[in-house]
């Protein structure tokens, strides 16, 4: 793992991305959160620990994950040549199974015998479920009413693990009711349980912790597009919602200023708010689940509802580490429809032989959006972050069976 020098300042020893990030929870939490911390900076500094999450990441996750060239797209395109970082070929389907093998060995380290987690398109769920059996502890996931409608199939997977999944029917039953209930939890519970939250948000150590245990993404890209092209990417792409396998993906690459990144959001139905998800262009600075970041917020201050096609990129928020790197402009954040995410999940299905999440989707859609404007030797990685099957039984529905209509 890379040290936090590495990008200096980010984060400070409060866990701010320059001003992002901090600790904005209840007293009753700063004790797990200092413990969290004191854990994880341990870890990092103990050739053992990550020599058996390497062991993992290898043997039960089955890392390295492909660099897949997409002849078909780059020929549909008519430019660049494109490469999909495989986070799809991960064991259960996404780039979660990452951050969760590193957190249930925190939690291991500290005692915990129970863990629980929020999920949303129920991918970290299923992840949190897999590595709580293999490592026979107990596991609750808070999931919104919602969500679990969209994703019935993740929802059984859970199940099926052994985890107890517990409905959320507050506010948009979504993912952000699903982590305040977790939250919830774990002030009830602190003694025993680790809260295995699944993206880089939420109080400070979790962005840094996320994006350590998620910036395997980059350093594998980085030395496989070296070996096979003998030099770094012109143009990376990633979807964000929280930002786990964006931030995981881009880090590695912050230093080489040739090297551009587009962070893609939900754009949803629209820019009225409610009709989206895209905190950069439409979001406020304000506090949200533990730390300051952009918001979609109302003038009051209260959190405005989201709406995506997709179940993991509808959240209100973004990861401190995106809102400073936005700010920086090291990053640039755009959005793409639903239709737009809808048309890139049909085209990569058929083109390539891949159905992409529609999380990923919306990355592939930003690249067709943009590829007219492109240099035509453009080199070009787009993260898969996870595969489709989830999504599948919902773009049936919105489809009406008739995919190719």
């Amino acid at each position: 793992m890379q040290t936090a020098n590495d990008s200096p300042g980010l984060p400070d020893e409060r866990g701010h991305f320059g001003p992002y990030g901090g600790r904005f929870v209840p007293e009753t939490l700063m004790r797990p959160l200092l413990e969290l911390e004191d854990a994880f900076r341990d870890a990092r500094r103990d050739p053992s620990f990550q020599a058996e999450l390497d062991g993992l990441l290898r043997n039960y996750s089955g890392r390295p994950t492909p660099l897949t060239r997409a002849c078909r797209l780059e020929q549909h395109l008519g430019r660049c040549r494109i490469y999909l970082k495989r986070e799809d070929m991960n064991h259960t389907g996404a780039h979660k199974i990452n951050n969760a093998l590193g957190q249930i060995l925190l939690a291991r380290r500290m005692g915990k015998r129970r863990v629980i987690a929020e999920t949303g398109a129920g991918q970290h769920g299923v992840a949190t479920a897999t590595v709580a059996a293999l490592f026979g502890m107990e596991c609750e996931i808070y999931m919104g009413t919602e969500d679990m409608r969209r994703q019935a199939l993740n929802v059984f997977r859970m199940r099926l693990l052994g985890a107890k999944v517990v409905p959320v029917d507050a506010g948009s039953r979504t993912l952000k009711d699903a982590i305040n209930e977790a939250m919830r939890d774990w002030v009830t519970n602190v003694h025993n349980t680790h809260y295995l939250l699944g993206s880089a948000l939420g109080a400070h150590p979790y962005p840094w912790m996320v994006r350590e245990f998620q910036s395997v993404i980059g350093r594998e890209t980085r030395g496989q597009v070296l070996d096979r092209e003998s030099r770094l990417p012109d143009l990376l792409l990633a979807c964000v919602g929280g930002g786990s396998n964006a931030i995981g993906l881009f880090h590695p690459f912050l230093a080489d200023r040739a090297v551009r990144m587009i962070g893609v959001e939900a754009g949803g139905r629209g820019s009225a708010l409610g009709e989206h998800a895209a905190r950069f262009s439409g979001g406020r600075i304000g506090v949200l689940q533990g730390t300051l970041s952009y918001i979609l917020q109302h003038e009051d201050g209260q959190i405005a509802g989201t709406h995506s096609v997709s179940a993991g990129l509808d959240y209100a928020a973004v990861g401190p580490e995106h809102s400073f790197l936005h700010d920086q402009r090291r990053v640039e954040y755009t959005s793409v429809t639903d239709d737009q995410a809808l048309a890139a999940f049909r085209l990569l299905s058929r083109l390539e032989g891949i159905i992409p999440a529609l999380e990923s989707a919306h990355a592939v859609a930003q690249l067709v959006e943009m590829a007219p404007s492109l240099e035509p030797r453009a080199l070009i990685i787009v993260n898969l972050s996870g595969r489709g099957d989830k999504d599948v039984n919902q773009v049936s529905e919105i489809l009406g069976d008739t995919p190719g209509a």
